[in-house]
């Protein structure tokens, strides 16, 4: 499989003890949890301010990531909700590693040293120095004795960890080291370089066994099968190669990557190899053939818009990587994808016969899509800045955009022609809604406020004020009664459509409210926000559920 999502490098993957998720961590800044066996991204942590540099999974269910801020945060698996951040490097975390008894983190920073710290307090244990490089590679050994570090001092040492003295220094590279293992028998340690070369030492003399030659470049990743026989690397050079342990044999090279792999993990049943790269992507390749495996392709950009289809069965979705595609809903698989845009796109609507889309750009147009054939049938021009918002006519004979321009305008679906242009807002228009009985329009703005409008006049009928902050969403209840908003200033609010009047105000998130909606019984309103967390709210009595 291939997982896209992340929108910059992938320094670091992992796997769940059970072999369920992906864990990967990315240059841009963000955490994501993917089932394997789909192939979707089932959580985004954005719990980090720089880039994550490190993840580790805890056999009780926590996410641990360290960062090139020099913070280490420890997260819940499921809600992403900080438990800990540890603070005590002074420079980006490079490395972090468990004790097999899952009690510390050993955590490794281009400030030279490392830190053991203690996973249920918080609190550091000991501080460990004497690498004179940045320490980039970490692992324990499975009896949790020793802390095996590698360096860009181009040395290997070996650490008591309960006491912090070093044991061992293990020389023979030529370049920094970028990764380190220990066979599950305690006797190797394996090392990958700046070198382009593995090498094999055994732990107990502290010599050099081997040396394994055929990558290009440099040696980012490495570990073991389960089973111990076989060493799987990553580099620089693009590649992937498998070897055996035991000759140095170099059995397969893994070729599809388009730039540095970063990162490696095995499943435990020990069928697939799991690579994190700089070409942004996360790919699963079966170990025994060396193929790679079925591919999901994704937005390479954030997700500006998503919709559904009618029958339920597609999600249509509009990303600021110029793209917008179908999902099939129940599979998660990408099945087409529709290019011609050639800006952002910020606003998505299916059209009610369930073959069409409709797509709004900071390109200034609009376009409607045979989602069928993923051909253009129509671009509408006529907006002076970006299309920021969309609706569709219930009878689906009728566009409304709202534009940055400061202005909505209806579209004539028949005639492909601007029927009237709305104009009395100030700022930019975020949000348009068109009532079940197509009697009227109703927009949210940058400038605070929303308007109704008579939508065959396009005269306006009254303005509501009441946000303190731009009205970022908004949607009309079925029933025709209300009008849900929300907000920058972190509030939904529920008007009476009829009069204007607010009907209450919904507190509870702790950021920007940039979606509403309301479930198909009209009882519930959901809110998504920029804190991270959608609510489901009562709609008659405001309280949260």
């Amino acid at each position: 499989a291939h997982f896209d999502g992340h929108t910059n490098v992938v320094h670091a993957v992992s796997l769940t003890p059970d072999g369920k998720h992906i864990v990967s961590g990315s240059e841009d800044k963000t955490v994501r949890v993917w089932n394997f066996n789909t192939g979707k991204e089932e959580l985004t942590i954005k719990n980090h301010s720089w880039p994550v540099n490190a993840v580790v999974v805890t056999a009780d269910g926590h996410i641990v990531s360290g960062s090139s801020e020099g913070a280490i945060i420890i997260c819940d698996f499921d809600t992403g909700e900080v438990k800990h951040t540890l603070r005590g490097h002074y420079s980006s975390v490079n490395a972090v590693a468990l004790t097999p008894d899952g009690k510390f983190i050993v955590s490794g920073s281009r400030d030279l040293s490392m830190i053991v710290w203690n996973i249920d307090t918080g609190k550091k244990e000991r501080t460990v120095q004497g690498h004179l490089g940045s320490v980039d590679a970490l692992v324990v050994s499975p009896d949790g004795k020793l802390i095996i570090s590698g360096s860009g001092d181009m040395t290997i040492k070996l650490w008591n960890l309960g006491t912090g003295i070093e044991e061992r220094t293990f020389e023979g590279h030529t370049g920094a080291i970028k990764a380190v293992v220990v066979t599950s028998d305690g006797r190797r340690i394996i090392s990958g370089s700046g070198d382009s070369t593995i090498k094999v030492w055994n732990l107990d003399t502290g010599k050099e066994e081997r040396t394994l030659e055929g990558h290009t470049d440099s040696v980012w990743v490495v570990a073991l099968t389960w089973d111990g026989k076989h060493i799987i690397s990553g580099s620089g050079d693009n590649t992937i190669k498998v070897w055996i342990l035991d000759t140095g044999k170099e059995v397969h090279t893994l070729e599809g990557h388009t730039r540095s792999v970063n990162s490696l993990v095995l499943t435990s049943d020990g069928k697939y190899i799991i690579s994190g790269s700089e070409d942004f992507a996360i790919k699963v390749w079966n170990l025994n053939t060396g193929n790679h495996q079925r591919t999901l392709e994704g937005h390479i950009d954030y997700v500006r818009a998503v919709a559904v289809t009618s029958d339920g069965k597609h999600i249509i979705s509009g990303s600021q990587d110029n793209t917008v595609k179908s999902w099939g809903l129940s599979t998660g698989k990408e099945e087409r994808t529709l290019e011609g845009h050639s800006s952002s796109i910020l606003a998505v609507v299916v059209m009610s016969d369930g073959k069409h889309v409709v797509s709004g750009s900071e390109d200034c147009t609009i376009k409607i899509w045979n989602l069928d054939t993923g051909k253009v049938d129509r671009t509408l021009q006529g907006h002076s800045k970006s299309v920021t918002a969309l609706a569709v006519t219930s009878e689906g004979k009728h566009i409304v955009s709202g534009s940055g321009d400061t202005t909505i305008k209806v579209w004539n679906l028949d005639t492909w022609q601007e029927e009237r242009i709305l104009e009395g807002h100030t700022r930019s228009v975020l949000t348009v809604a068109v009532t079940s009985d197509g009697k009227h329009v109703v927009s949210g703005c940058e400038d605070c406020t929303i308007k109704k409008w008579n939508f065959h006049t396009g005269k306006e009928e009254f303005t509501l004020e009441g946000h303190a902050k731009a009205v970022n969403a908004l949607i009309v209840t079925t029933d025709g009664r209300h009008i849900i908003s929300g907000s920058g200033d972190k509030t939904i609010k529920i008007w009476n459509l009829d009069t204007g009047k607010k009907v209450r105000t919904l507190k509870g998130h702790a950021n920007s409210v940039w979606v509403v909606a309301v479930t198909l019984d009209g009882r519930h309103i959901v809110s998504g926000s920029g804190d991270k967390t959608v609510k489901v709210w009562n709609l008659d009595t405001g309280k949260e559920e």
